[in-house]
């Protein structure tokens, strides 16, 4: 038998090695009956936890009903979800692991401005589609990457909204109470933006770092601008212990938060009465109502396949998700590869139970759904 010379093994080993590469970043197809992996990274435990766990909830009972009847296909939906504890080094070790290790699909129901942007670069990698960002950041959308699919409204929708629904009762006087990271940087920027059309600046911003109730120095600052009108771009925890010290000192101020604060957490946390009168712009339709089918049909859902789990906003938004994700392999099919899921899902319209989702040319987000609820008695979440 010939031998080989050492730079013909040199050659063959880059082939083996490049050719390896090429079907990496192709991505997995679906084979026979197995099942396919979507991947998920969001925070479960800590003080953010309930957003994951909830979001967790609402993916699974749509899975668990998609099984029941056989899959897409004859495939099963599997999801596998990790806990980031909403830190950006985590969510990005989980994306990882869940390519990698997992063999996931696609990403779904990544929660966070920060680390979706995080793990952009993996997308590219390894040409792997994420499917439902928690996070209406402006720098995720523009300019659209390709494998990034946002199923929210932005926070430009949502700033929009908040300061037309201020204005038209006559509340000029707006400060904002943002978190310090990328999250808190793009509902400032949103409702700066949206004062500057009607030639309006804040009175007063004031930041408080990610993860962290340290608030003393943001509601000194606020409270000496007298605002009318205060945007909470935080979450539920740094929301409430900001209301709480900031009411004793401004009875009679407005409070309007951005959608990723989480309305029934913030009510948990404030209590029903002190979080009574609080205003928050929502990105997904009123999960109690029974106005919309895709609010019926994921009460049905939840009550049928996760027993006990409690009805959210961030349930349903999970649930939704899991419907686009379906509905887009279908599509998908007989084809399940990563690029056929791509061309699919920008082969919209969606109409996912009166919940319209669409990816145009040259735009990766799918909704500008946004409306304006409030806390009523009793903690009641009314729109």
């Amino acid at each position: 038998m010939p031998r080989v010379p050492q730079i013909g093994k040199q050659l063959i080993a880059a082939v083996a090695l490049c050719a390896l590469q090429i079907i990496a970043l192709a991505g997995p197809t679906a084979h026979n009956d197995e099942p396919i992996v979507l991947g998920m990274s969001a925070p479960m435990s800590g003080p953010n936890g309930a957003y994951g766990r909830q979001m967790r909830e609402g993916v699974e009972a749509y899975f668990a009903k998609v099984n029941e009847g056989g899959g897409v296909r004859g495939h099963l939906l599997k999801l596998v979800a990790r806990d980031d504890g909403y830190e950006v080094d985590r969510a990005v070790a989980n994306a990882k692991q869940l390519i990698t290790s997992d063999h996931a699909f696609a990403l779904m129901a990544f929660y966070g401005s920060a680390s979706s942007a995080a793990v952009l670069p993996l997308l590219d990698t390894y040409s792997i589609p994420l499917i439902g960002t928690i996070s209406g950041a402006e720098m995720l959308r523009d300019p659209p990457n390709p494998n990034i699919f946002h199923l929210r409204a932005s926070y430009g929708d949502e700033t929009a909204a908040i300061i037309r629904s201020l204005l038209t009762v006559g509340l000029k006087r707006i400060a904002v109470l943002y978190q310090d990271d990328a999250f808190g940087q793009a509902g400032l920027k949103g409702v700066k933006a949206a004062l500057s059309q009607s030639k309006i600046e804040l009175v007063a911003a004031a930041s408080v770092p990610r993860n962290s109730v340290a608030l003393e120095p943001a509601v000194a600052e606020i409270s000496k601008a007298k605002p009318q009108a205060i945007v909470l771009v935080a979450l539920a925890q740094a929301s409430a212990a900001f209301v709480k010290q900031m009411k004793p000192v401004s009875e009679q101020t407005y409070f309007i938060a951005l959608s990723p604060v989480g309305t029934d957490q913030l009510i948990a946390d404030l209590g029903k009465d002190m979080a009574r009168g609080i205003q928050v712009a929502q990105v997904i339709p009123h999960p109690w109502s029974d106005r919309t089918k895709i609010a019926r049909e994921y009460k049905q859902t939840i009550n049928h396949y996760a027993k006990g789990a409690e009805i959210s906003y961030y349930g349903l938004e999970g649930y939704i998700n899991a419907k686009l994700v379906t509905a887009a392999l279908e599509r998908a099919a007989p084809t399940f590869t990563r690029d056929a899921l791509i061309k699919a899902l920008r082969s919209g319209p969606f109409d996912l139970g009166g919940y319209q989702v669409n990816f145009p040319t040259g735009s990766n987000s799918g909704s500008h759904y946004v409306e304006i609820s409030v806390i009523g008695a009793d903690g009641r979440i009314m729109n």
